[in-house]
Parts: structure tokens; sequence; C-alpha cells
């Protein structure tokens, strides 16, 4: 799975500032997750019964439809194909269907929207045939797909039939006018970090980044942050592979020696743990160099085992919106949610909003770029005119107990 096709950066998480009960605001309207009325995550069915399990989607075959709204919304989602991606459409269609209960549970919230869940089996074909169904029966708006080159392949399709889309991947050059990307960016993980230094007084960055597509985009937007921010990032390094993690570092030293690198970006997972056993084994101190990682850190053993990155600090997204679904979700599906079960569920909420549903034209620009922007399951974010997301990024520390928050989210 490629890296940069899917949001990584939810690997073990959610998204951020409120609580798990917090509303989702839409410009002056505010819709609100449940308040007091029910503990954070719970659900309760307009019968008033206890929660019943609900049957997992099937991974392939018919659409799945739920809600009972007028307008007409598409879900797109690798539900067949590789097993792995296949596991996250399951997990996040899942998702769906629980933010559906929810606002069919909630007398306070109406009905705007009937979700149709198509399967993409994880391909631009299938990604652009569903799109293509989907305009004809009616959709007056797409969630997903998941991989960034679906999102290019199916936001074409969903501009050439005037179809506004909500894609999931962070691939930044998927968006455009009209194809929105609900997830973090290495922009916006770049520049919260960034700004979180230069606070501290850091005064040099450096960076190590795989020369991977996804790597190449996470060193562009280090390099536009870091001079945004008022740094000058000088010490920029690329990799094929981690073998070379030991000539990056003793070109490094003696810059480092010297006070002119006194914050290392690694926003590689799988290589992190070499480039930080080779500072420590260079005499590097977590006090004169500061380990800076991604959000897509979190979660992984082997950051959270490995000695040398404790202390380290990444963005991440606050699982406050995962950890609020995580019971109910387990109660009705058996199991429990991949991280980016909260993406579905807050798209479908959003989706659901009478100010977008209902408007004329339905989920139009103006009312989507809102400046204000949203507060979803997972936390405040906000659409640009060319389709990127800003989402309020935490900042973490690296702990062997797991990551410990350090300053909350914020834009």
């Amino acid at each position: 799975m490629a890296c940069h096709g899917i949001a990584r950066v939810w690997a073990g998480v959610a998204l951020i500032v409120l609580a798990g009960c917090s509303p989702i605001q839409l410009g002056s309207r505010t819709i609100d997750f449940g308040g007091g009325a029910r503990p954070p995550g719970t659900l309760t069915p307009a019968n008033g019964n206890s929660p019943a399990m609900m049957q997992p989607l099937q991974t392939a075959g018919g659409q799945q439809v739920f809600g009972h709204g007028p307008v007409q919304v598409a879900l797109l989602l690798p539900l067949s194909g590789d097993p792995a991606l296949a596991s996250v459409g399951q997990s996040m269609a899942n998702g769906s269907r629980l933010a559906m209960s929810f606002i069919e549970a909630n007398p306070n919230i109406a009905e705007n929207t009937t979700i149709t869940l198509y399967d993409t089996g994880g391909t631009v074909a299938g990604a652009t045939s569903a799109v293509t169904t989907a305009a004809r029966q009616g959709a007056k708006l797409i969630l997903g797909p998941l991989r960034g080159d679906e999102v290019t392949a199916a936001g074409a399709v969903a501009r050439s039939n005037g179809l506004p889309l909500i894609g999931f991947s962070n691939n930044a050059s998927a968006a455009g006018p009209g194809v929105y990307l609900l997830s973090v960016l290495p922009q916006t993980e770049m520049k919260r970090a960034l700004t979180y230094l230069k606070a501290q007084g850091r005064r040099g960055v450096a960076g190590a980044f795989p020369n991977t597509a996804y790597g190449q985009a996470q060193q562009t937007a280090f390099r536009q942050q870091a001079i945004a921010t008022g740094f000058s990032p000088s010490a920029v390094y690329s990799f094929s592979d981690v073998s070379e993690a030991k000539g990056i570092i003793d070109q490094a030293k003696p810059l480092i020696d010297k006070g002119l690198i006194d914050s290392f970006f690694l926003p590689d997972r799988l290589s992190a743990p070499s480039f930080a056993n080779l500072l420590a084994q260079a005499g590097v101190k977590p006090d004169d160099v500061v380990i800076v990682g991604s959000a897509d850190w979190q979660g992984d053993p082997a950051i959270s085992g490995t000695p040398a990155l404790a202390g380290a600090i990444y963005p991440g997204v606050d699982d406050t919106g995962l950890k609020a679904i995580s019971l109910d979700y387990q109660a009705r599906f058996g199991s429990p949610p991949h991280a980016l079960t909260t993406i579905a569920y807050t798209a479908t909420i959003l989706a659901n909003a009478k100010t977008l549903s209902l408007a004329s034209p339905p989920y139009n620009p103006m009312i989507m770029t809102a400046p204000t922007g949203f507060n979803g399951r997972d936390g405040m974010f906000r659409f640009n005119s060319d389709g990127r997301a800003d989402y309020a990024l935490a900042i973490k520390r690296v702990t062997p107990a797991g990551p410990q928050q350090v300053e909350p989210a914020a834009l």
C-alpha cells in the first residue's frame, strides 16, 4: 500500500481538539454529537432499546444503502481486492453506518441524506465506474475514495458531472476546485511542527526524507514551511535506503556540533529508529537536538520502543474522537475500529448537515470553503478553495508508555 495513496497519517489515531461529544460547526450552525445526554460514543437506537450488534457490511457484491433522507450521497470505499486495504474500507463503511445511526437516533438532527456504498475494489477503474454509476443514480455528493490515484480519477469524473467530491487521500495533488481532501496533508504537519519549534526558541532545522513520492512531498512541504516560519532549511537530506542513514548523520554531525542544527525532522517512521540510534551513537543528546516525526508515527510500537526516540516530538491528531466511538463500534461490529474510521464518520455527519445538503445547489463551494471551518468527530478542519484541508494538530512527545500530548491541537 503506497504511503501517498491513502491518508497514512491516521495510522493509529483519529483527529483533534474537542471532546468526543463535541459539536460539528457548520458556519453559524452547530450540530451536537450528543452533549451530556449520553456518554461519548454511546448511540441509543430510536426505539430506546440497548444497542444491537450490527452485522458488518459485505466486502463485495451489491450496493449497500443506509439512511432515509432525500439527498443522495455516494460513499466510495475499497471493500474487495487487496485484503489490507479492504479491511480499512470495511471499517470506514462501518463508521459511516455508525454515524447514520447516530443521526437517526438524535431527535435534534434531521435525516437529510441517504448513503449508498460503492465498492471501488481499490482500483482507479473501480472508482471511476462507481462515480459514473452514482451520478446516474442521482448522487449530489461523492464521499471517498481512499487512494490518491483513485481520488484523482474519480474527482475528474465527478467534476465532469457537476458533483463535488470529498476524498480521503493525503496526496495533495489530488485536490482541486470541487475536489476536497478530508485528510491531514504534509504541509499541515510541517507547519504545525515548525511553528511549535519556533515558539520553543529552536534556530536550526534539518531533515532526512526517503526518495519516494510521499517522502519528496514531505521534503517540499518541509522546505516551504520552514522558510515561511523563519528558518533556513539548508541541511536537507534524501535517501533511497536506510543503509544511507550513517552517511547522512556523518554529514550533519559537524553542523550539530556548531549549533547550526538543533531540530532534526525524521518523518518516515520505518527509518526513524535507525537515524535516532545513529544520532545517539554519535553522542548527540536529546537536549541539543530534538527529533521531530510525523503523524504517521502514531501507534507504531517501534517508535515508542526505541530508547533513542524518547523525548522526540511529532504533530498528530488527537485520538479523543476515535476513543469516543470505539466502545460502541466494538459492541456493534465485534472488533476495534481502524483509525481512519473517524474520517468516514465525520464525512457522513458533514454530508447530512442541513446547511450543506439542503443548500441550493447542495454542497456549494461558498459554504464548503467557509473560513470558519468545521468541528468534526476528530476536531477542527477547514477546506480551502484549492480543495486542500487544514487540520488542527496537537504536538505529542514519544514516551515508553505511549504518546504524551505536550501542546493542544491548533490550526
